[in-house]
């Protein structure tokens, strides 16, 4: 006999990179030339960039600079980001997923910004849910819960 779980929920929460959409040639390309230019490894910098703004990664990597610098490279790279489209594509089952959810409450919820999220959306050739929470939305990166 099989059991079967039955999960409730008002809505659903979808996280964009990794879930709906792979974006890792890009991160992978611009986190490492940054790794470069700071003499980090590269390696060890994309343990910690995924998932997280960038200003915050950076913090984290280097946690002796001024925040007013990672704000100030945050913006460069996401400018860099959104303007290299170049292997993002989506999750295999994607388009499948998010067309079995229309009518049902869901959102998307990223750690991109509004520019960014909406490039690789359209890069994957994905639709964009009505509701979605970006970083604008925020004031603390994930792990903070507070996009949820």
């Amino acid at each position: 006999m099989t059991a079967t779980t039955v999960l409730t929920a008002r809505a659903l929460l979808l996280d964009m990179d990794g879930t709906l959409v792979n974006s890792d040639a890009v991160v992978e390309r611009i986190w490492r030339r940054w790794a470069e230019r700071h003499g980090l490894d590269g390696d060890e910098v994309m343990k910690v960039v995924h998932g997280r703004q960038g200003y915050a990664s950076m913090a984290v990597l280097l946690p002796d600079r001024p925040m007013e610098q990672n704000h100030a490279d945050n913006a460069r790279m996401l400018a860099e980001e959104t303007a290299d489209m170049d292997g993002v594509v989506p999750v295999p089952g994607a388009s499948e997923f998010l067309a079995s959810l229309r009518g049902l409450p869901h959102a998307l919820v990223t750690s991109a910004d509004v520019a960014l999220s909406t490039a690789r959306m359209a890069a994957a050739g994905l639709g964009m849910p009505d509701v979605r929470v970006t970083a604008e939305s925020v004031g603390a990166s994930k792990p903070d819960p507070e996009g949820s």
